[in-house]
């Protein structure tokens, strides 16, 4: 190793997997195989340093070829048979399609004409001459590969061919020309003879083409740095030489369900370009392991050795090249949420990794995907076909063959399944749209899997024996045909497609889901609580694991049935008796709703926040809407236009709500407090668990207006403990959501027992960005790079963090005891709960969903902290 360059085969390797910084992940892979003696054709890596510095280091590269010449005993140039080379870019992490590979790097027209005769079939050789030309000029030169695939299919006509398969060698011969003189085309050189000469110029192509625009493009969209490339440079196996080769991709675990065992797809007499293209049908590993059973365990025990070694599922390329087995590259393996999982858990249960080490692993955002229904097994259902189970999940909806249908459809509110033979890039809104995705070809790695599987969808790929014909409108099964717009089930799970809506069961948090995060919730720190205002979603939080409420929206509670009518009528009312004598009829309604709701949470913290929007909000708008309430209410209309004329409001988000609502209308205040008291007596007396709600003053700026409210709720304490004779326990706080209320944070914290950042308007009004209508040119801040992330999903920490952090630091100054948390959405985003974790808030809230990311994020955090501190 000269530091530049980290050689690697026959048992050995300079590099390691602590060198990736240095060699890319490609590159460190393959040292780590290369040192546990697997079948590794021998190579080297140059260094990502020494790829931008390439003149500096041409020595050391001849060095390297000399070296591997000896390791091969072939030599580069040698016109009998010569070493061929591969070279392929080995950037920090694996993003497919990034950067291309040049394969056969040594052929010229001596070596392709002897290799012809020595070989039985001299298509062999021919066939890979102008395969490098076309790779060669793709990537060095930028040719367009389709020209050359324009070249072959004029030739096929001009012979009167059907397929490639009927050329002969002087058809072969003819080709080659014709490609060299369209290379040529370009600057009038001629196509490169020497071999030296063809891998200096593959390497400096391949590292320039890192800072090409399309590249940057991507590094962007994948999050990838600006380090650079390394550049592996291998022996060349042969995956196209005999019937008995062939090249592929397999896995250590299922891609989907993360099984152990080997799972993937092989293509013979094939190119690692071929493979990727898919030109031709590819065969499962099981259907290999009938015609090839020793090189299947060959290569299923060096995936499990891997797996092993490394601590982690791994995903394979390999070659067989006339019956002997190659590895040539190694990644982590793709896989589902699931998958993560039952991967982590699996590995700790075998001692391969710690519980620390297997909450770490898996991705909190990506346990979305595991919050989707699945078929009811004792459900009456007809299979109509099958396929591949490429996606989780199960879902229903309407046959649906075109894109814009789809998407069309789906704006509408309907349920749609996306019918495709197979799912293209540019077919992106139809599968947003989608409930799932079918398609008759494609694997578990096809399109429409990998962009399935991301979005947690379900999809079946691959159910070959389904006829498509979208012109018709008719989807062919093995059961019938079917029209456009007829329902269909499909199980990604099962890869099993239903006739109709098949019924299916919500998740629930068990087995491996349910013990990781179990294991989380050893570790973190932070409680995590939801989102609720309805039964519904109170009990989906307790199901998912909250520990409590940490929001209440009071106001949901307002707008059913008689409610929204008495509360018109206190709106409507000039005189403070008429406002609570409307107020009264709410009362006993929100109280059997707050009962339900501590019922629910059995003695957990439940946060209530105080009336919140304006009152305008719960006046009619349109004048039918408003004839029709005036009526209900027996009122004049003009009255009820006079009053809602006199509720409008310029900016109502920073108009008569909140707090100054409060104030305003102190019997608002004093009938929720009766309400909530009086509830948690109720319950209290039921269950003898102790019921301690916490009431949520919001958009408080100062710490007067705290104490006025506050005066209210403990007068009304008083009345029910004198009433009710129980003591009644309780916790008053505010929402901090505007930057006066994060600065005078001290002061107010001297009336409040607990803050809770609601991070949604806080973030409005720090930014000045109404949430509401910043859709329209938030993407093009991020995509240039002004905001780093959008500040309404992933909380803002350099200006509304900073608010945070110092409302934090002087309240706890003021008042040491004071109880902090957020409540906005933020509340359920791993990046925000890690921000949390660096402030030691005591609580984050989210939605009742977003429970499971929040609890393994907060975990995650607390183990990140504990670790930076060591």
């Amino acid at each position: 190793m000269t530091g530049s360059i980290y050689r690697f085969g026959k048992g050995s390797a300079e590099g390691k997997f602590s060198d990736l910084p240095a060699i890319g992940l490609r590159g460190a892979y393959l040292s780590e195989m290369a040192a546990l003696g697997l079948p590794v054709p021998p190579g080297f890596v140059i260094s990502m340093d020494a790829c931008t510095k390439l003149d500096k280091h041409k020595s050391d590269i001849l060095e390297a070829l000399d070296w591997l010449s000896r390791e091969t005993g072939l030599r580069l140039g040698d016109p009998t048979w010569p070493l061929f080379l591969a070279a392929r870019p080995s950037p920090l992490k694996t993003i497919p399609g990034l950067l291309g590979a040049v394969l056969n790097i040594g052929f010229n027209d001596a070596t392709a004409q002897n290799l012809a005769r020595a070989v039985p079939d001299s298509r062999y050789s021919y066939e890979n001459y102008c395969k490098f030309i076309q790779n060669y000029a793709h990537i060095v030169m930028g040719d367009d590969t389709a020209t050359f695939d324009d070249l072959t299919q004029m030739l096929l006509d001009e012979r009167s061919y059907v397929n490639a398969g009927e050329m002969r060698g002087e058809d072969y011969l003819e080709l080659i020309a014709r490609y060299k003189a369209q290379a040529e085309s370009h600057d009038g050189q001629a196509f490169p003879q020497d071999a030296v000469t063809q891998v200096n110029a593959v390497i400096t192509a391949l590292s320039r083409s890192w800072n090409a625009p399309r590249t940057k493009a991507h590094r962007k969209i994948h999050g990838l740095s600006d380090s650079g490339i390394a550049i592996v440079v291998q022996a060349m196996v042969f995956g196209n030489r005999t019937p008995t080769s062939g090249t592929g991709i397999v896995t250590s675990r299922h891609a989907a369900s993360g099984q152990a065992g080997l799972f993937g797809e092989f293509l013979e007499r094939a190119q690692g370009p071929e493979r990727i293209a898919k030109l031709r049908p590819s065969t499962t590993i099981d259907d290999w392991r009938d015609k090839s059973p020793e090189s299947v365990r060959e290569l299923a025990a060096s995936a499990a050795r891997l797996e092993t070694y490394l601590r982690d599922a791994v995903e394979i390329e390999f070659t067989l090249d006339n019956g002997a087995l190659h590895l040539l590259d190694a990644r982590p393996a793709p896989r589902t949420a699931l998958a993560a999982l039952k991967t982590s858990v699996d590995m700790t249960k075998a001692g391969l990794i710690t519980q620390e080490e297997a909450v770490l692993r898996v991705d909190p955002q990506s346990l979305g995907q595991l919050l989707h229904a699945t078929v009811d097994a004792g459900a009456k259902k007809e299979m109509i076909a099958s396929g591949l189970p490429a996606s989780p999940g199960a879902a229903s909806g309407m046959i649906v063959f075109d894109i814009e249908e789809a998407h069309r459809l789906s704006v509408q509110g309907l349920k749609v399944m996306l019918v495709r033979t197979e799912t293209l890039p540019e077919d992106i809104r139809g599968l947003h749209g989608a409930e799932g995705v079918l398609t008759s070809r494609g694997g578990m790695t096809s399109h429409a899997a990998v962009i399935a599987r991301g979005m947690g969808k379900p999809c079946v790929a691959g159910a070959s024996a389904i006829r498509i014909d979208a012109a018709n409108g008719t989807l062919t099964t093995p059961a019938g045909v079917l029209k456009r717009h007829e329902l269909i089930t499909i199980d990604g799970s099962s890869g099993q497609v239903f006739r109709g809506a098949v019924p299916t069961i919500k998740p629930s948090l068990s087995g491996d889901f349910a013990t990781l995060l179990k294991w989380s919730d050893s570790f973190r720190r932070m409680k995590v609580r939801a989102n609720a205002e309805t039964p519904r979603d109170a009990q989906a939080a307790r199901e998912f694991g909250a520990e409590g409420i940490g929001l209440v929206r009071t106001e949901h509670m307002f707008f059913e049935g008689d409610r929204i009518i008495a509360m018109r009528e206190m709106i409507l009312a000039d005189k403070e008796d008429e406002r609570r004598a409307a107020l009264a009829k709410i009362e006993p309604m929100l109280q059997q709703d707050f009962e339900t709701l501590f019922r629910i949470m059995a003695g957990l913290p439940v946060t209530i926040r105080l009336l919140d929007p304006p009152l305008h909000e719960f006046l009619p708008e349109s004048p039918s809407e408003l004839e029709a309430v005036a009526k209900s209410l027996s009122v004049a209309p003009d009255i009820l236009r006079r009053r809602v004329a006199e509720l409008s409001e310029k900016n109502p988000m920073l108009g008569h709500r909140g707090v100054r609502l409060l104030l305003s209308f102190p019997e608002i205040t004093e009938m929720q407090a009766r309400a909530v008291f009086n509830a948690a007596i109720v319950v209290a007396k039921e269950t003898g668990t102790p019921t301690v709600p916490e009431i949520m003053v919001p958009l408080v700026v100062a710490k007067s207006e705290l104490d006025l409210i506050r005066k209210r709720i403990d007068t009304i304490a008083a009345e029910v403990e004198r009433s009710s004779g129980v003591k009644v326990s309780y916790l008053v706080g505010t929402m901090i959501e505007l930057p006066r209320a994060a600065l005078r944070a001290g002061e107010i914290a001297q009336s409040a027992e607990f803050f809770s950042f609601g991070t949604n308007d806080l973030t409005q009004t720090t930014f000045g960005i109404s949430r509401d209508d910043s859709a329209s040119f938030i993407g093009a801040y991020t995509s240039r790079g002004v905001f780093a992330r959008d500040p309404f999903i992933s909380l803002d920490i350099e200006g509304v963090g900073e608010l945070i952090e110092i409302a934090v630091d002087r309240g706890r100054a003021s008042q040491p005891g004071l109880a902090l948390g957020i409540c906005g959405e933020h509340g359920g985003d791993p990046y925000t709960i890690s921000f949390c974790e660096r402030l030691l808030l005591d609580y984050v809230s989210c939605s009742p969903f977003r429970v499971p990311i929040a609890r393994l994020a907060a975990a995650q955090a607390t183990l990140r902290s504990a670790s930076n501190l060591k």
